[in-house]
């Protein structure tokens, strides 16, 4: 591994690199052309294209000596030895980014490389708003050493929660009933709101924007009989929810920050694999300010959960 000022300089050097080839290019059309589908499924639209091809020149093409993992090229070696790895979202938030909307962002983790490496094996990350430029940069152990002062909401009420989540390639239905009492609890004390953007999402809890970043996709594929294929139908044949290059650089920052992050049934995603896409790397994911609200926000992904399962345990007798 590089030294700790060498990787913290390289992720913010590229995360930078990255928003000013996107930022050109926010709300336009023509950005908006389909290409190939991306490693994990999704579709890749020109911008990301664009964004993918400066990642391999600025790292490979540089002769860095750096390996890195993206959404579209999967894991790419560089010439001779490598011990680094950088986890790459060139946007996180395309969708947002094409519309010119403000909540898209670059997103960059350095770990070792191995391909047993873990989440909770990434040392540095940044997360760089593309309209914006607001930087966040994070060292594991050292706390955000870059970016806006973290506020952390002090609210510990569902009720009056400000929070986000994510639709984007997941059956609406099957996720309203999970996330549906926290919705009609929170959507007049509080907010809801759903930005396209895992990392810009979770570091609005780090500015105390929002309480809470919830996502429960993945758990809803591993617990409750037939909605894989109700996701892929949705994703057009695959599974479309949050992987590590998603992840990977917003849950240091938000660990560095204070904040308390976990997948949805309460649980570390330091052990999760950190390279790979697709349906069986994806993780489901709760961000929240402070340690009682996070419960709460447990127990009714629970009792979600267990609606959900007995609704379609219903449909399933009134088909038979």
């Amino acid at each position: 591994m590089a030294e700790p000022a060498a990787l913290r300089e390289l992720v913010r050097e590229l995360a930078l690199a990255l928003r000013e080839q996107v930022r050109p290019q926010l709300g336009s059309h023509a950005a908006r052309a389909h290409g190939e589908y991306a490693e994990g499924g999704d579709v890749t639209f020109a911008l990301d294209a664009n964004a993918e091809e400066l990642v391999h020149e600025f790292l490979i093409g540089a002769g860095r000596g750096v390996a890195y993992f993206s959404e579209d090229k999967g894991l790419v070696l560089p010439e001779g030895d490598a011990e680094t790895v950088l986890v790459v979202d060139p946007i996180d938030g395309t969708r947002p980014a094409l519309a010119g909307l403000e909540s898209c962002c670059v997103s960059v983790a350095a770990a070792p490389l191995r391909g047993d490496v873990t989440m909770g094996e990434v040392t540095h990350a940044c997360v760089v708003e593309i309209p914006s430029g607001a930087v966040f940069l994070a060292e594991r152990g050292a706390g955000l050493v870059e970016g806006p002062p973290v506020r952390l909401s002090a609210n510990e009420r569902v009720d009056r929660m400000f929070w986000s989540y994510g639709f984007r390639g997941r059956p609406a239905r099957p996720m309203v009933e999970v996330l549906g009492d926290m919705i009609d609890l929170s959507s007049v004390g509080g907010g809801t709101f759903e930005l396209g953007s895992a990392c810009f999402d979770m570091t609005r809890v780090a500015t105390g924007q929002l309480d809470a970043y919830v996502e429960p996709g993945p758990r809803l594929v591993e617990e409750v009989p037939g909605l894989r294929a109700e996701f892929e139908r949705v994703g057009g044949g695959a599974v479309l929810n949050n992987t590590p290059y998603d992840l990977a650089a917003a849950a240091l920052c938000l660990d560095e920050a204070g904040a308390l992050v976990s997948d949805a049934a309460g649980r570390p995603l330091s052990d999760r694999p950190l390279l790979g896409s697709g349906a069986d790397f994806q993780m489901s994911v709760v961000v929240s300010a402070n340690q009682a609200l996070h419960a709460q926000i447990l127990e009714h992904l629970d009792a979600g959960l267990d609606r959900l399962r007995f609704t379609n345990a219903r449909v399933e007798e009134t088909e038979i």
